[in-house]
């Protein structure tokens, strides 16, 4: 029991360490630009800019909001912008490969704070990008091809706060402040989990048991076996229980940075049990479309994939 015990403290240390001094300052930052941008009016006019280039792949005005939220605020930002979607009339096509999209694309929830693990940025913000617009178009010509084309006359406006003075500058920044904290507090829990896990199964030998199973063949493709636990954890838990796994081992010394930006192709995405739920609980519609969705997805995930191989 004491050594139960020990494991639970140490993995909560752990949780409330990355989630409040890594996170949540991140996510602060991030989210009060994101939201002044939006209040300027500035992401109007990126989106205006660059949807009719996107149009060909299956993406709307609102789906590349999706992306824009999805790579600089949390995987669970697109819910609430694929649920105007499906309220304001765009066909199940569109939304499926909105689906994708988010599915194959890097959270801005586990990049940011990774990136002050080593993570590459710029490149894995492009390949998120690249591989979030493949997804997007095989979803669309492709695995969504059967999926019904019709539309309601669209209404594709954003709706946010507007800062015109200090007030509301202030108004914004507060929350989006609240708005983070909250990120940061509801990762603590699946972290806090997730840890206690991994530590159970390395003290009773899971973990070295799976690794000398696996090794041999991982080491003949070229993969490290030691990102078969980030990988098991990232499927099972979610992207946030990744990144604290990811970062308990490389303070270890048991992963390296080069580890960590050669995998970010498929360890980070919001392409696994928890993610997949929460986006789909965004409406009937978008839990409908979830199969061709996931399957654009994948074809994502491998380009995202090969590209960190090759950088």
């Amino acid at each position: 029991m004491d050594l139960l015990t020990d494991i639970i403290l140490r993995a909560g240390r752990s949780a409330v360490e990355l989630s409040l001094f890594v996170l949540l300052p991140i996510m602060v930052v991030m989210l009060s630009l994101m939201r002044l941008l939006e209040a300027k009016g500035l992401i109007d006019v990126v989106i205006a800019r660059i949807t009719p280039a996107l149009r060909p792949l299956g993406l709307t005005g609102l789906g590349v909001f999706a992306a824009l939220q999805i790579s600089f605020v949390s995987f669970a930002a697109p819910v609430a912008t694929l649920t105007m979607m499906e309220s304001r009339g765009c066909s199940d096509r569109h939304i499926a490969a909105t689906l994708a999209m988010v599915l194959a694309m890097a959270q801005g929830n586990v990049t940011f704070p990774m990136a002050a693990m080593g993570l590459a940025f710029g490149p894995t913000l492009m390949l998120s990008a690249i591989g979030g617009l493949v997804a997007a178009a095989v979803t669309y010509h492709l695995f969504g091809r059967g999926l019904s084309a019709a539309e309601a006359p669209l209404d594709e406006t954003l709706h946010h706060r507007v800062a015109d003075d200090a007030k509301g500058v202030l108004d914004v920044i507060n929350r989006a402040g609240a708005e983070a904290f909250k990120i940061a507090i509801g990762a603590i829990p699946m972290l806090v989990l997730a840890l206690v896990a991994v530590m159970v199964l390395r003290l009773t030998g899971t973990i070295d048991l799976l690794t000398q199973l696996l090794a041999p063949g991982l080491t003949m493709v070229g993969i490290d076996p030691a990102l078969i636990l980030p990988t098991l954890t990232k499927f099972i838990a979610g992207g946030t229980a990744m990144m604290g796994v990811m970062d308990d081992m490389l303070k270890a010394g048991s992963a390296t940075v080069t580890t960590l930006n050669s995998s970010a192709g498929f360890l980070i995405s919001p392409l696994d049990v928890p993610g997949v739920a929460v986006l789909i609980s965004a409406g009937r519609r978008v839990t409908k479309v979830w199969k061709p969705a996931v399957f654009g997805a994948a074809v994502g995930i491998v380009i995202r994939t090969a590209g960190h191989a090759l950088l």
